[in-house]
């Protein structure tokens, strides 16, 4: 019916196949970055209640100031003086570092989704600067940045 020549071209096609799709799934950057998140057991308990993805964005930016201040968010929450994203989860730090939340990002679907954004964005391995460019872009129609 086939030749032996076809069956051994059509098995290492099946192979060199396989052996593409294994690599390209095993070359994911996601697994291999590992994100600071604050411990849960560290955040006020409104922030415990909320939903994960609310949770996340805490404990994502009350552990990564040196990004999250770098970040913009579009809600127009600048008018309360929150000057970057950072804002919307932290009101500030005392001379201990014990850090004092803000409860604004709880209901601002906006703020909460420029965190997950960046999370995501770092998880795949781009820089600060490139998320900072994706939010620019992205939630710019929302109004304007708080970063003066």
């Amino acid at each position: 019916m086939f030749s032996k020549t076809r069956k051994l071209l059509f098995l290492s096609l099946i192979v060199v196949l396989l052996t593409t799709a294994i690599s390209a799934c095993s070359t994911s950057k996601s697994s291999d970055v590992h994100l600071d998140m604050m411990s849960m057991d560290q955040m006020p308990a409104e922030v415990q209640s909320a939903p994960a993805t609310v949770q996340t964005a805490y404990q994502f930016a009350a552990a990564n100031p040196e990004v999250m201040q770098n970040i913009p968010c579009y809600c127009g929450c600048g008018s309360v003086g929150h000057t970057s994203n950072y804002d919307c989860y932290v009101s500030g730090k005392d001379a201990e570092s014990k850090i004092t939340f803000d409860n604004h990002a709880l209901g601002c679907s906006i703020c909460v989704d420029i965190t997950q954004d960046v999370m995501r964005m770092l998880r795949d391995g781009k820089s600060p600067q490139d998320a900072r460019t994706y939010v620019d872009t992205k939630y710019s129609q929302y109004g304007p940045s708080n970063i003066p």
